[in-house]
């Protein structure tokens, strides 16, 4: 009998990738604004004026407080931008989304499934903790949310990514 693992690594290429960053109230109003002004940059709010076509995951990167039990409001959301604009990005028409050059990155990471809130995020951070147990390998208070489907697809497939220190 074949279990799914518990959590795997994963190493990313270096890459452009547009961002924004939000700070509302609740984290899901932060990523659903984000998005949304992605997905019209996507679409043909750009240089170029075309759809650009769509990439998965989207990354919510965030942070934990201080005291480790809640968000930092701040939530940067991001989309990989396609191939053939790596080299030479669409300019976003909107001021908020920056196109930025992010390193190679190493995860560990872990699915989860459904809705993304702060709460469930919290719990899925404990629960990798758990099975990950005292290690130093990892940073700690910076995750990254992997977002593989639509909001509205009710058991939508999710990950946490814990970043590996270089």
């Amino acid at each position: 009998q074949c279990e799914e693992a518990a959590y795997e690594e994963r190493q990313y290429p270096a890459g452009k990738w547009a961002c924004v960053t939000k700070g509302e109230p609740m984290y899901e109003q932060s990523i659903s604004m984000s998005f949304m002004k992605l997905m019209r940059y996507i679409c043909k709010d750009n240089s170029i004026g075309c759809y650009l076509g769509m990439t998965v995951p989207v990354l919510n990167e965030i942070h934990l407080t201080k005291e480790g039990t809640g968000l930092e409001r701040e939530v940067i959301t991001a989309y990989y931008l396609p191939g053939q604009f790596q080299q030479n990005p669409p300019v976003p028409t909107d001021p908020e989304i920056h196109i930025t050059e992010r390193s190679p990155l190493r995860v560990i990471t872990r699915v989860f499934y459904g809705m993304t809130t702060e709460e469930t995020i919290l719990r899925e951070i404990s629960l990798f903790w758990e099975l990950l147990g005292s290690t130093d390998t990892v940073l700690q208070g910076t995750y990254i949310v992997a977002a593989y489907e639509n909001p509205s697809v009710p058991r939508r497939r999710n990950e946490i990514w814990f970043i590996c220190r270089a």
